[in-house]
Order: structure tokens, then sequence, then C-alpha cells
């Protein structure tokens, strides 16, 4: 019976481990936080008293780690606010086939569910790597979202 009653909580934990809270006053220019559901950076942030009775606010001003959008939030310095787990990885990159990129794992598996970046960032990665460049690219995942980000040129 207890077996089975510490797994559930295995199970119940797995989820939660996307983002943990952090007080709002707590929180720093250049670290995360989740605004509106989305994982983002804080670009800028301000304290404002309020009246005589009232609490100190927070102002924040953040951006998407994925998409860039700008995000703001208000929230009472003695709030908790979930702050994203952001992780990254460099894979080498050995193929992209229909829009996805195929990497290469340490254990010498592939991983390909990672989208070619749109824009200038997913030409470079392409041009580069068909004119036989060894690329490794930067993985960001947070909150069960991964994107390339950014990428190196190896030494060949």
């Amino acid at each position: 019976m207890s077996d089975e009653h510490h797994e559930t909580f295995e199970g119940a934990d797995a989820g939660a481990s996307l983002t943990f809270p952090m007080q709002c006053s707590a929180l720093r220019k250049n670290g995360h936080v989740v605004i509106k559901g989305r994982p983002c950076k804080i670009v800028d942030m301000s304290t404002s008293k309020t009246g005589k009775h009232g609490h100190a606010k927070v102002h924040l001003v953040a951006l998407d780690i994925f998409n860039g959008k700008k995000l703001e939030d208000v929230s009472p310095s003695t709030h908790n606010m979930d702050v994203p787990n952001v992780k990254r990885t460099e894979y080498q990159l050995i193929n992209v086939e229909d829009g996805f990129l195929s990497l290469l794992l340490d254990d010498g598996s592939t991983k390909d569910d990672v989208k070619l970046p749109e824009g200038d960032l997913g030409k470079e990665i392409l041009e580069k790597f068909e004119d036989g460049k060894d690329i490794y690219v930067t993985i960001t995942a947070a909150m069960g979202e991964e994107h390339c980000l950014q990428y190196k040129e190896g030494n060949a």
C-alpha cells in the first residue's frame, strides 16, 4: 500500500517541476518569470509604494524567451510569482529534414523534435550546414517547449 502511495506523489511532482514560486520582491532584472503563462526574461522592473495602508507593487516588463514579445505585469511585492525552470543544452546538428533539426545526443541516438528556427536564424543555420560546416545548436527548454535560439560553428 505504501509503495502505491509513493508512486502517486512522484507522478504529481513531475508536472510541477516546470516552474517554481518566488516572492515578487526577490525577482531581479535579467532573471526569469512567468507572465500570462509564458516563460519570460525580465528586462525592467520598478517598485512603487502605494497609499498609507497599501502594499508596495512591483511592475515587471519582460520579453517572452521564445518569441520576443513584450509582456508586463504588476503584482504586490509580497506575492509569489512562478519562475520557469530554463535549461540550455548544446547539440551537434547532423541533419535538417522537413523543417526539423536532427541533433546528435551523447549516447549516439538522435533528437528529431526541434523545429528549424524561422527567419534569419534558421536560414543561417541551413546555409552553413549545407556548406558542410560543423554546426552546434543551443536548445533552450522551458515549460514544455524547446526552441533553437542560437548556434555556433564547430572546429572542423
